[in-house]
C-alpha cells in the first residue's frame, strides 16, 4: 500500500444532552484545589498599571484572578507580552495556523481570529495581549515583579456532557468570557474556570452536593475534574461566542493539524501520518540549515557532570534553549550516559557497540551514521593497549577513560577496579581494588582517569610514572571533524535507503519489536532538520522502528535515527512539552537543544 499523509480531522457525531445532573456527575474537587489560590494566601494587593507609562519590565510571575502561574511576561513600549505557552494553559487560548512568525492568529472566545504580534526572546516567544486587555476589559496591576490580571466576572449558567463512539464532549455555557486554566494528568484533566458557578447548579433540590463544582475567591471559580480513559485518550479545548462556551472533547483520535512559523527558520507541525491502517499522531518541529536561523548544540542535564537526569523542559531552560528533544540512551539506575555526546569537539561521552549517530557544526554540514571512536594507550615501551569508551555508563573488561566531563569526581562502578590518574601524559597515582563503595577519587581538571577492570596485563603496563600517549580514530571519517555529535540508534535511513538493523547496533530482539513512542531526528534533501515525536494512535499501539522508519520518510526524511524513546520521547518549544503532558515524560540525560539568536 502507498505511503501517505493524512491529516485525520474527525467530526463528533450527533450528540445528546444528559442535563445538568448528569453531567456534572464527574465533576470534582480534590485534584482541583491546587489549582486555586486564595487572596489569604497571598495574591499581591494590586497597584494600578497605565501600561502607556510603565518603563520596559518583565517577570515570571503573574497572578490571573486569583491563581498564580509562572509565566514570563514584559512590558516593552506600553505594550504587555506574555509567553504562548502560558496563555494556552492559563488562559485557554487556541493557537492557529500562521506563516508570519511575528503575527500568530488566536481564537478566544471570538467567531473569527484575533492576530497577536508575535516575538521571541530568552528562549519563549511573547504574544502581545494588550489586544485582549482592550478587547474584553481586564484590569491589569502589578507588585514589584509579579503581573496582576483581573477579567471581568462571568457565571457558569449549565454544563452538559455527551457521548458518542469513542468519545466524550463535554460543554460549559458561561455568561461571558472567562480564562480556563488546564492541568493534564495521566488519567486526568483538571480544569479551573474563571466563573462563578450559577445557583442553578448547585442549589437545594438539584440532586448535587453543594461542594462539588469547587469555588475559592468568595465563589469565583468553577472546577472540574474530568477522567481521562483510556489512558491515551487526551482533550481537546476551545472556546466559542455567541454564546461563550467553552468546549472539551475528550477521544483517542484527539489531535488537530498544527502548522505554525513559530520563529524563522522553525517550523511547529503536528498531525497524524498513516502507515498502513494505523494513523500515529506525530509532533515535529521543521528547521532550516543552523547555519541560517539557528545553532543547534548537545545539551544534558548539568553542565558540570555527564551523570544525572532531569526533565527535558528543565534541561532547555537551563541551557537557554528555545527548543529541544531528547537524545540517546543512558541507564536509568545509576544516571550514566550509553551512548556519544560530542560538543565543541570534546567528547562528552564516547560512543559504543557502532550505533548510529548524527553529527553537525555551525556551517550546516549534518551527517548519519553508525558511529565508532578507536583509541588506544601507547606506553614508553612501545606496547598499545586499546580503550573501551569515554565517560560512559557502559562497562566491561579493558580499560575505560574519565575526563573532568564525567564531573569532578569518579566513583567505581564495578568490583576490583583499578584507577589510574595520568597528568601530563604521566602516571601520577595507581589505586588497585576499588570497589562501589570506596570512596570516589577526584578528576584532575588537566588530565584523566584511566579505570582498568579485569585486565591483569593493563594494570601492570600503567605503573606509576609510566609515560602515555592517546590515539584517536573516528569512523566513518565523514563524521570525524564535525564537532557536534549526538547518539541514538538504530539508524533507520541513510541516503534515501532503508537500513534499520537492529542487531548490527546490538540492540535486543526485545527493543527491536516493541512498539512504543518515540523519537527521531531527520535530515531532508533540501537540508531540513526534522525533530521528531510519535505517539499511540487512536487504537493504543505505539510504532514499531519500521514504522516510524516509514514516518520518517514521509515526512521527506533521506537520513534519520531512533533516539531514545518511550516515557523518554519528549520534544519542548517555548516552556512547554509539544507532545504530550509534561505529567506522563521521565526524566532524561541528555538532548539536542536548538539555540534562536
Amino acid at each position: 500500500m502507498p505511503l501517505s499523509l493524512i491529516d485525520c480531522p474527525w467530526t463528533p457525531r450527533p450528540w445528546r444532552s444528559y442535563g445538568q445532573l448528569a453531567a456534572l456527575t464527574a465533576v470534582g474537587t480534590a485534584l482541583v484545589a491546587p489549582l486555586i489560590a486564595l487572596p489569604s494566601l497571598g495574591v499581591p494587593q494590586p497597584q494600578p498599571v497605565i501600561l502607556a507609562q510603565m518603563p520596559t519590565q518583565g517577570g515570571t510571575s503573574v497572578f490571573i484572578n486569583g491563581i498564580k502561574a509562572s509565566l514570563p511576561w514584559i512590558i516593552n513600549q506600553g505594550r504587555l507580552a506574555l509567553a504562548d505557552y502560558g496563555l494556552v494553559q492559563h488562559l485557554g487560548l487556541t493557537l492557529l495556523d500562521s506563516e508570519n512568525p511575528r503575527l500568530q492568529p488566536i481564537q478566544w472566545f471570538s467567531s473569527a481570529p484575533l492576530n497577536l504580534p508575535a516575538q521571541t526572546q530568552g528562549g519563549y516567544r511573547y504574544l502581545e495581549v494588550t489586544p485582549l486587555v482592550n478587547r474584553y476589559g481586564w484590569t491589569l496591576s502589578r507588585q514589584g515583579s509579579t503581573l496582576i490580571i483581573q477579567t471581568p466576572p462571568a457565571v457558569v449558567q449549565s454544563i452538559y456532557r455527551s457521548t458518542y463512539a469513542g468519545g466524550d464532549r463535554w460543554v460549559i455555557s458561561l455568561s461571558g468570557p472567562a480564562p480556563v486554566q488546564s492541568i493534564e494528568t495521566p488519567s486526568n484533566l483538571n480544569l479551573s474556570l474563571a466563573a462563578s458557578p450559577s445557583p442553578n447548579l448547585i442549589g437545594p433540590g438539584r440532586g448535587r452536593q453543594p461542594s462539588a463544582p469547587l469555588m475559592t475567591n468568595g465563589g469565583s471559580y468553577t472546577g472540574l475534574n474530568l477522567g481521562l480513559s483510556p489512558s491515551y485518550a487526551r482533550p481537546q479545548i476551545s472556546t466559542q461566542a455567541n454564546p461563550p462556551q467553552v468546549t472539551i472533547d475528550i477521544r483517542p483520535d484527539y489531535l488537530q493539524p498544527l502548522n505554525i512559523l513559530w520563529a524563522p527558520g522553525l517550523r511547529w507541525r503536528q498531525q497524524y501520518v498513516k502507515v498502513g491502517d494505523l494513523a500515529f499522531p506525530v509532533y515535529w518541529l521543521d528547521l532550516t540549515p543552523p547555519s541560517s536561523q539557528f545553532g543547534l548544540r548537545p545539551i544534558w542535564s548539568d553542565p558540570a557532570t555527564v551523570i544525572g537526569t532531569a526533565p527535558l523542559s528543565t534541561i532547555a531552560a537551563r541551557w537557554q534553549a528555545a527548543a529541544a528533544i531528547n537524545g540517546g540512551f543512558f541507564n536509568r539506575n545509576n544516571q550514566y550516559p550509553l551512548g556519544a555526546i560530542r560538543y565543541n569537539r570534546d567528547w562528552i561521552s564516547g560512543p559504543i557497540l557502532n550505533r548510529g549517530a548524527i553529527a553537525w557544526d555551525s556551517q550546516g554540514q549534518i551527517r548519519l551514521d553508525r558511529l565508532q571512536l578507536q583509541q588506544t594507550l601507547t606506553i614508553a615501551s612501545g606496547k598499545t593497549l586499546p580503550l573501551q569508551a569515554i565517560n560512559s555508563g557502559y562497562v566491561s573488561a579493558g580499560i575505560g577513560l574519565y575526563t573532568p566531563a564525567w564531573g569532578p569526581q569518579y566513583r567505581s562502578i564495578l568490583a576490583n577496579e583499578t584507577v589510574v590518574t595520568v597528568v601530563g601524559g604521566r602516571v601520577v597515582g595507581v589505586q588497585p581494588n576499588r570497589t562501589e563503595t570506596s570512596a570516589p577519587v577526584a578528576i584532575p581538571r588537566d588530565g584523566y582517569l584511566l579505570v582498568v577492570r579485569a585486565n591483569a596485563e593493563a594494570s601492570q603496563a600503567l605503573a606509576m610514572g609510566s609515560e602515555i600517549r592517546l590515539a584517536t580514530n573516528v569512523l566513518p571519517a565523514t563524521l570525524a571533524s564535525l564537532p557536534q555529535v549526538m547518539a541514538g540508534g538504530p539508524l533507520l535511513i541513510r541516503q534515501s535507503t532503508l537500513v534499520l538493523d537492529p542487531k548490527a547496533e546490538q540492540f535486543s530482539d526485545g527493543f527491536s519489536s516493541q512498539t512504543a513512542p518515540r523519537s527521531a531526528i531527520g535530515l531532508t534533501a533540501r537540508g531540513h532538520l526534522l525533530l521528531v515525536a510519535v505517539h499511540l494512535s487512536p487504537s493504543g499501539s505505539g510504532p514499531t522502528l519500521g514504522q516510524l522508519a516509514q514516518i520518517m520518510a514521509q515526512l521527506g526524511s533521506t537520513d534519520a535515527l531512533n533516539l531514545d524513546g518511550g516515557s523518554s520521547a519528549s520534544l519542548y518549544l517555548g516552556g512547554q512539552l509539544i507532545n504530550r503532558p509534561a505529567s506522563t515524560a521521565a526524566r532524561v540525560n541528555n538532548g539536542i537543544g536548538v539555540f534562536l539568536p
